[in-house]
């Protein structure tokens, strides 16, 4: 089995050329067609034209002893009776083949076996045939010289009533030289005209080509060197290729912001488990060294911290992961009381709940109870005296908003407070201002279920977070 070329800039060439083949092999063979052809048809017009001369001197009168017939060599003439008797035929003729009598001189007998063709429709007396003559094409030998002619046959009726016809021929010799000469030269100047479209092909290619090389090394040496702050050159034109390195590009600076992303996750994260982990580490050498001292409280807080926070970054590496669990219908009603009846008991501030509709969205139920969840963690702690929360349908849109009457958020970090280990209150305790996942789950959260999450100010001061997600 043959290996194809490893080379795009091979395959291009030898398509091009193999095409350029092809079409020029289907358009020599048409021309050649078409040229035989026309010379075919001109080679029976003269036949017919030297058939129709001889036969309109028979229809005059003349004797056949007396006809003038035309040069032997280019028109041999052969003129035969019904009963296939030669009655006149060209000087010089030595040899026929393809008429009416292989006879080629006056009175030679009909061939044994013919029969008498004669029939009714032969032209009136004094008249040559007026319909399209019969054709055949055969040998003649006139003097030494032996070649192939096209034949046509006019019969004639001479004044005398004896109805005879006329057989002349036309060389096709030089018909078939000029189809030889056309044929020849076609394939003579096929391999060049392939060898420069070849040519021409493999330089055009390596020229459009080169903006790809030079993407390619670049993006091997930042492979090789993991410098993902570098580019790979565009081109000035605007064609595909040019698309492509402005595409990687793109990619390439996502990739890099995606880096940098997970490289700080990473240092928050270790950040934020240093604390819990040192303070247990503190607890339980102290708890080792004095016993009584042992603050089992502290301790509880300390693991559960860890807990709720290895939770989250466990979460948030799944969703970064691409994990996406089935969705199925979810009344998104009955979630929000169901998560309101559970947190109940541990809230600082009673919850106020309006649920004006249960509108049911596509999703994964443990994911949007946490969304709620988090929110009202939120709320609750920036609130001073009230956690407000209501359900509405608008516009086939699943409403979710969380109010409360706390300091609310600056315009300006509207944005940033989405993204992780963000705090905006620098000198909060980490126990009371947590690890500053929570409404980065919840935004991630809800971009996965194709909603859309923004905060604004509350009618009555505070924040307002609002969740939109689809209805079906």
């Amino acid at each position: 089995m043959a290996r194809r070329p490893a080379s795009v800039r091979a395959r291009t060439t030898l398509g091009a050329t193999a095409v350029v083949a092809v079409a020029l092999v289907a358009a020599g063979l048409a021309v050649v067609l078409l040229l035989r052809s026309n010379l075919g048809g001109q080679a029976d017009l003269r036949a017919e034209v030297a058939a129709r001369e001889v036969a309109s001197q028979l229809a005059a009168g003349i004797p056949f002893a007396a006809l003038d017939l035309p040069d032997g060599e280019d028109h041999p003439v052969q003129v035969v009776d019904e009963d296939g008797r030669v009655r006149a035929a060209s000087e010089d003729l030595r040899r026929i083949h393809g008429t009416g009598s292989p006879g080629v001189r006056a009175g030679q007998p009909p061939p044994r076996g013919d029969d008498d063709d004669g029939g009714d429709d032969d032209p009136a007396r004094g008249e040559v045939s007026g319909g399209d003559p019969e054709f055949s094409t055969g040998r003649a030998t006139v003097d030494d010289r032996t070649a192939d002619y096209r034949f046509a046959a006019v019969e004639v009726t001479t004044p005398r009533d004896e109805t005879v016809t006329v057989y002349a021929g036309a060389d096709l010799a030089a018909a078939r030289d000029a189809v030889g000469t056309a044929v020849r030269a076609m394939l003579a100047g096929l391999p060049p005209l392939l060898a420069v479209v070849a040519g021409v092909t493999w330089l055009v290619t390596r020229r459009a080509l080169r903006p790809v090389e030079a993407v390619r090394a670049e993006l091997a040496e930042i492979t090789s060197s993991g410098d993902l702050a570098r580019r790979v050159p565009v081109p000035g034109a605007r064609d595909e290729i040019a698309g492509l390195a402005a595409t990687t590009n793109a990619t390439l600076a996502a990739l890099e912001e995606s880096v940098a992303r997970q490289r700080g996750f990473v240092a928050d994260a270790s950040h934020e488990l240093r604390s819990p982990i040192a303070s247990l580490r503190t607890q339980l050498e102290v708890a080792a060294a004095h016993p009584e001292l042992l603050d089992v409280g502290g301790l509880t807080e300390d693991v559960l911290r860890l807990q709720r926070l290895a939770a989250d970054l466990l979460l948030l590496a799944r969703i970064d992961a691409g994990d996406r669990p089935p969705a199925r219908p979810v009344p998104l009603g009955g979630l929000v009381l169901d998560e309101l009846e559970r947190r109940a008991p541990g809230d600082r501030i009673a919850v106020r709940a309006s649920i004006e509709a249960d509108p049911r969205v596509m999703g994964v139920p443990g994911r949007l109870s946490r969304v709620v969840g988090n929110l009202l963690d939120n709320a609750q702690r920036h609130a001073r005296s009230a956690v407000r929360l209501s359900v509405a349908e608008e516009a086939g849109t699943a409403v979710v908003r969380v109010a409360d009457d706390g300091p609310g958020v600056p315009p300006a970090d509207r944005e940033r407070i989405f993204e992780r280990f963000v705090r905006l209150d620098d000198a909060r305790s980490r126990d009371e201002g947590g690890a500053g996942l929570g409404l980065a789950i919840v935004r991630d959260l809800v971009l996965a279920h194709g909603g859309d999450l923004a905060v604004r100010e509350a009618p009555g001061g505070g924040a307002l977070f609002e969740v939109r997600l689809p209805a079906v």
